[in-house]
């Protein structure tokens, strides 16, 4: 294949083989896309829609707003924006591009690049798999609730028993809903508990749904996306004209925005920074590669990059907006309830209070406690710890307590109050489409790598029920009464650092192993022009140098602490510290780090040592292979339209090539 022919026509030598270290002049050869059987998007929008539905989810609404007030709400935009230019899009732009260039699922593209780096295709898949199956559980939280909130008063309203219900009392109704009624969970870890069949039945429906939508592949995925990427922006909208003229809305935003620059000098604000802008753009799991390998080659790769990862980042500032009226308008409501009931006590229990109309403010209470705490032990000992209007918004939390207890708690007290169920139908549907239009994506990172890499030979029907069915079945440990603790490992581990470390071998793959000369001729072929100097330094540079630091924090990080785990304590009706887990539940985090990321030097060695050979075609083969024609090596013309991606037409001075003459 390698070995160069030259023949004579008209006085013109004809050459396959590419001369100069430049690389202009190598030839290509780009398989017919008419020819081609492999399923493409309806049309543009129904790609772009996919790509925005798998990057934002879940995360962009509960955590990112969590991560902006903890971390110095304005001033964490700073780090925020500067780790999306340097470390997000750039990578977001690798994964898209190798995808539309080689139209493959992730553990061919990996191949195809280099043989030996087929761990990392089939690492993606190992870390699509596992998110998988903790994600959909999610969803099925999203649909008990969904079901749940068409009737009124919402169940999650009041307490029951009318006060007889000692750890609702203690908590919340909202708290006690999640915990007890719904999730039903145990004291710790240790303690399974058995099956929670109302919470199997709300994962089952989930994988269903699943399982139906994408049952032909995007052909089904991409019509139910319309829906599910399109829907929560219209529930968001709502929720912001709602928000937004709620009493206390401002004082939730301002604590929202305005900057505590003082936090900019913390490490670990930066650290999260990157970390958020890294995990919600969904890199490394393979399903952007796999979604962008159904567009054609000529498409403008760079473009979408930049497009959907500004939407991404624009959705979790507008969710943050969102979220922060909303609570906002929770604290002062709380504040003011708290107030209120410490009137009462006053009243009650303090001489000549009520009689000289003394009133309770959030300007004097802490004073009434110390003049009065030393005289009345009912005084002494109220709970002022909802009082506090900041105090309430710098309790706000991320994930599950941030979605089904606090927020929803919020919504139980919008007016009018018979609107309740309305409220929560529109907030867990639209998180509920949130996740689904991610597990399209996250599936689609082992589907379509299997059946590209002709490990699943049989129909595509066939093996996304095979698969919904064994992740329904292995995600059964998540309906255990324990399950939600099982949630929290699969979420702090499986998602997080693997995704981090095959991220690092993939740019260093595509740019220093396959080649940013290289890389940068396929670009050209595709988008018409080449990567500018912002791509090249971040590639060669400042994303792996970025990636490198977040490694070894992480590594610093999670070798200087213990690994504990939070739970619910029915005694005290609150979340408390259960100490560190079990040694089987630390194993399982160590388990989900090196599971996946263990592929990459396993195949590296196993081909390197000819024990697993990779009997297919690599790209650089592809590009060496002789053409049926010729290639002048006095007259080459390029074409900058077609001709690009290492692609190189040339013809004879006559223009006429004689295929007989030239048949190599």
């Amino acid at each position: 294949m390698g070995d160069e022919v030259i023949i004579e026509q008209n006085g013109v030598e004809l050459s396959n083989v590419e001369e100069g270290p430049t690389g202009k002049e190598k030839i290509d050869i780009e398989e017919d896309e008419s020819a081609d059987d492999r399923p493409a998007w309806d049309n543009k929008i129904q790609y772009l829609l996919s790509q925005i539905g798998f990057a934002v989810g879940l995360g962009n609404v509960w955590r990112f707003p969590y991560l902006c007030q903890r971390n110095g709400g304005g001033a964490f935009l700073i780090p925020y924006l500067i780790m999306l230019v340097i470390e997000g899009i750039p990578i977001f732009h690798l994964e898209l591009a190798i995808g539309q260039r080689i139209r493959k699922g992730s553990i061919d593209v990996w191949n195809q690049i280099n043989p030996l780096l087929g761990g990392v295709g089939v690492a993606m898949v190992a870390v699509s798999f596992l998110v998988a199956l903790y994600y959909n559980v999610i969803i099925g939280w999203c649909a008990f609730y969904f079901f749940n909130s068409f009737q009124a008063p919402l169940p999650w309203a009041t307490c029951p028993g009318n006060g007889t219900v000692l750890e609702c009392e203690k908590s919340s109704p909202t708290a006690y809903f999640w915990y007890r009624e719904a999730l039903d969970t145990s004291e710790s870890i240790e303690d399974g508990g058995g099956i929670n069949w109302k919470m199997m039945l709300c994962i089952f429906t989930a994988w269903l749904i699943v399982c139906v939508c994408m049952i032909k592949g995007i052909k089904s995925s991409g019509k139910a996306i319309y829906f599910t990427a399109t829907f929560p922006y219209v529930v968001l909208l709502i929720f912001f004209f709602r928000g937004v003229t709620l009493e206390g809305a401002g004082d939730g935003l301002a604590f929202l925005f305005i900057p505590r620059v003082e936090k900019l000098a913390d490490p670990i604000v930066w650290l999260e920074a990157a970390t958020q802008i890294f995990f919600s753009l969904s890199v490394a799991f393979g399903g952007l590669i796999s979604f962008s390998s159904y567009n054609p080659r000529k498409n403008n790769c760079t473009r979408d990059a930049v497009v959907v990862a500004i939407i991404n980042s624009g959705t979790s500032i507008f969710a943050s907006i969102v979220i922060f009226s909303v609570l906002g308008f929770k604290a002062l409501t709380d504040s003011r309830k708290c107030l209120q009931e410490f009137q009462v006590v006053m009243d009650n229990n303090v001489p000549d209070f009520a009689s000289q109309n003394m009133t309770v403010t959030a300007s004097n209470y802490m004073d009434l406690w110390g003049t009065y705490n030393t005289t009345d032990t009912a005084v002494r000992d109220f709970n002022f710890g909802y009082c506090s209007k900041e105090g309430n918004l710098n309790n706000a939390v991320g994930g599950t307590g941030l979605a089904f207890v606090v927020f929803t708690e919020a919504m139980n007290q919008f007016y009018p109050l018979e609107m309740g169920p309305f409220w929560s139908i529109l907030f867990f549907l639209m998180l509920a489409n949130l996740g689904l239009s991610s597990m399209f994506g996250t599936l689609e990172g082992v589907i379509t790598p299997l059946r590209d890499a002709g490990i699943w030979k049989w129909r595509k029907e066939f093996l996304v029920v095979l698969l919904c069915v064994v992740c329904f079945l292995i995600g059964l440990i998540f309906a255990q009464y324990s399950g939600s603790y099982w949630l929290d490992i699969f979420n702090d581990y499986s998602g997080t650092f693997p995704l981090l470390i095959i991220a690092f071998f993939e740019n260093i793959a595509i740019v220093y192993v396959y080649g940013l000369n290289r890389l940068s001729d396929d670009l050209l072929y595709m988008t018409g022009s080449r990567p500018n100097i912002y791509w090249k330094v971040t590639w060669m540079f400042l994303t792996p140098v970025s990636m490198l630091v977040i490694f070894g924090a992480t590594i610093y990080t999670e070798a200087t602490r213990t690994i504990t785990y939070k739970g619910w304590d029915s005694a005290l009706g609150q979340v408390v510290d259960k100490g560190p887990y079990p040694w089987w539940g630390e194993m399982m985090c160590y388990v989900l780090i090196c599971l996946p990321t263990l592929f990459i030097p396993l195949v590296f060695v196993l081909r390197l040592t000819g024990l697993m050979p990779y009997r297919g075609e690599t790209l650089k083969a592809k590009q060496k292979r002789t053409v049926p024609g010729a290639i002048s090596k006095q007259n080459l013309v390029t074409d900058s339209v077609t001709s690009v991606s290492g692609s190189i037409a040339a013809f004879p001075a006559n223009g006429v090539i004689n295929p007989a003459s030239t048949a190599l």
